[in-house]
């Protein structure tokens, strides 16, 4: 099954971009035996300042025909790190070829997403740096493998 994370904004060179590379690289490896990944990230970025909907637009186009979305969204479902690796072990397993994660930009995403999105996720009560939610992200797919393979990486 492959991720798709869809972000709006660019990351630059930095440590947020070296934690989601390493994440998602750690993901590809842990969880090829899983028959999950590759994970990769699809950046879109609204130069016309169109707004949410603009950026709804782009995030729309982003995501792969068939997929999965799934939202992150400070009013989702909050969920453990072994639920959650459950939940993409049951895409896998009902046989979803594709999963898309939409993380909007400084204002969060438009209505439209969040009324058609298959399913929100939620980090917690807080608002998160749009940057900072695909480094959590990455880090949680990468431990949703690692809880799946059984590896010692998650120790709760």
């Amino acid at each position: 099954m492959r991720l798709h994370i869809c972000a709006v904004g660019r990351l630059k060179t930095g440590p947020e971009r070296t934690m989601v590379d390493d994440y998602l690289t750690r993901f590809d490896k842990t969880g090829r035996q899983l028959s999950l990944g590759p994970a990769r990230v699809t950046e879109v970025e609204d130069r016309k300042g169109g707004g949410m909907s603009a950026e709804a637009a782009l995030l729309s186009r982003a995501v792969p025909d068939g997929a999965l979305t799934c939202i992150m969204d400070e009013r989702g479902r909050r969920m453990p790190s072994p639920d959650f690796a459950q939940q993409l072990a049951t895409w896998r397993d009902q046989g979803r070829q594709d999963v898309a994660f939409l993380i909007g930009g400084a204002d969060g995403l438009d209505s439209s997403l969040r009324e058609s999105a298959d399913f929100a996720l939620s980090f917690g009560d807080m608002v998160w740096p749009h940057m900072l939610v695909r480094v959590m992200l990455a880090e949680q797919l990468y431990r949703a493998a690692s809880i799946l393979a059984g590896t010692p990486y998650h120790r709760a």
